[in-house]
């Protein structure tokens, strides 16, 4: 039995992730669970799944924790109560699936504690990908992919050398604005792109993949995932979102993974590898799909896609600039502050303002982050709109 630590339990991958559990009693155990502040949820996800111990990052959100389950269950809290399990040595894989900057430390505790890591946090890759790299070898532990995409190029490089790989391909399926023009998007509004046409996210990300940045930072995360140089992985767009991407070889051939666009495959083959467990439920069925289309991104309306190119091919602290302004940004659109189309206008002055450092070590990384934070803020607040949302 596989021991699992499930830190963002309350987001969309940590709750698919306790249904994989679910569908396969006997094989997992949670030994820990983590939410930022949706105290209901996880309180009642340790009563089902009953863990060891809970840490809850917003500190009322802890106490409330506390008061509903009493003494059944150990609440820890803050960053420290995240590390703190994350450094326990009594479980065997970190499902690392907190959204943004906030997965990349304790991923890296629970990788230092010599833990498996099931990595659905790309950020933790974006901003500290030669550290990862480092202590992965360092540590001896392995990183499985969750991103659909990346498990996907996981799975059809099983068994090839890697001097065969000449592309990796990821497929972006469009988001909620494929093909509509840049003029189109001046006005859209946070329920339309929150509108996504295949898969169901939490908020930031729905609206990444509304903006190509998922598709920029998915870049970037398969340049150290599988050390291929950024002019050999593509985007391509594939609205179906049934092809989950291809590996191109040295003799032209190419392989892709297809499945439903459902993040529970994903999920579990990370658990699972190298075995496939079965799974009840509906199969794809390529007769009734019928076809599957490609586009070309239009990386002059969809502008985050090729700053991500442009921060991978800067280095050091560049990623990490284009994270925290792309964070700072989407939440600013998020709340009304900013249009969509500023969201990639506060990333682009970001990283002209912000000077990419050396990213070898964590302190420059989150030094970085911070003023990038500082600076992003002020940009959106430079140019601040109320935008209707009805």
């Amino acid at each position: 039995m596989k021991t699992l630590a499930i830190f963002g339990s309350t987001g969309s991958i940590g709750t698919s992730t306790l249904d994989v559990v679910r569908q396969h009693p006997g094989r997992f155990r949670v030994r820990y669970l983590t939410a930022h502040r949706n105290a209901a949820l996880l309180c009642a996800q340790a009563r089902e799944f009953a863990p060891d111990a809970v840490a809850v990052v917003d500190p009322a959100s802890a106490r409330e924790a506390r008061e509903i389950l009493g003494s059944s269950v150990d609440v820890l809290s803050g960053m420290d109560g995240l590390l703190e399990l994350a450094r326990r040595e009594d479980y065997d894989t970190l499902v690392s699936s907190l959204v943004g900057f906030a997965g990349m430390l304790p991923t890296i505790a629970a990788i230092q504690s010599g833990h498996d890591i099931a990595l659905a946090n790309k950020e933790t890759l974006v901003v500290a990908g030669e550290i990862i790299s480092r202590l992965l070898e360092r540590h001896g532990v392995a990183l499985a992919p969750v991103d659909s995409e990346h498990s996907a190029i996981w799975q059809c490089l099983a068994g090839e050398p890697p001097h065969s790989v000449a592309k990796l391909i990821l497929t972006a399926s469009g988001g909620p604005f494929r093909g509509r023009s840049r003029e189109d998007l001046a006005d859209v509004t946070r329920e339309e792109a929150l509108r996504h046409p295949n898969w169901t996210m939490g908020s930031k990300i729905t609206i990444d993949s509304a903006t190509l940045m998922n598709k920029g930072l998915e870049v970037i995360e398969a340049h150290w995932l599988f050390r291929v140089p950024p002019e050999r992985i593509e985007v391509i767009v594939h609205p179906q979102s049934i092809i989950h991407s291809m590996v191109e070889f040295a003799d032209g051939s190419v392989k892709a993974q297809l499945g439903l666009p459902d993040m529970k495959l994903p999920i579990q083959y990370a658990l699972s590898h190298p075995d496939r467990f079965a799974v009840p439920g509906p199969r794809l069925d390529l007769l009734e799909l019928r076809r599957l289309t490609f586009e070309e991104p239009d990386l002059e309306t969809f502008r985050c896609l090729a700053l991500a190119y442009e921060a991978l091919a800067a280095g050091g602290t560049a990623p990490a600039c284009l994270n925290a302004a792309n964070e700072i940004a989407v939440q600013a659109f998020l709340d009304g502050r900013i249009g969509f189309l500023d969201i990639a206008r506060v990333i682009e002055e970001s990283l002209a303002a912000i000077p990419a450092v050396d990213a070898a070590d964590i302190e420059s990384i989150i030094a970085t982050d911070a003023e990038t934070r500082i600076f992003a803020t002020s940009c959106a607040a430079r140019s601040a709109r109320t935008v209707s949302f009805s």
